[in-house]
């Protein structure tokens, strides 16, 4: 389980840091290209914390 639980985490933080640096629309238009990067969004967020604590979780010790 805690395997499981450090993977999660990971996988998570490594998702939310992709879409805070990938732009999120990228639009051709005659040549022109445009892309929106909106920075960190509440998803993104959303998946770091998430990642956070399941890596919290993966070493937090049952007695």
């Amino acid at each position: 389980m805690r395997t499981i639980t450090l993977v999660v985490g990971v996988v998570l933080i490594s998702l939310g840091i992709y879409q805070v640096f990938v732009p999120q629309k990228v639009v051709d238009f005659a040549g022109l290209s445009v892309r929106a990067k909106e920075g960190l969004t509440t998803e993104s967020l959303l998946l770091i914390g998430l990642g956070v604590v399941a890596l919290i979780a993966s070493f937090y010790k049952r007695t």
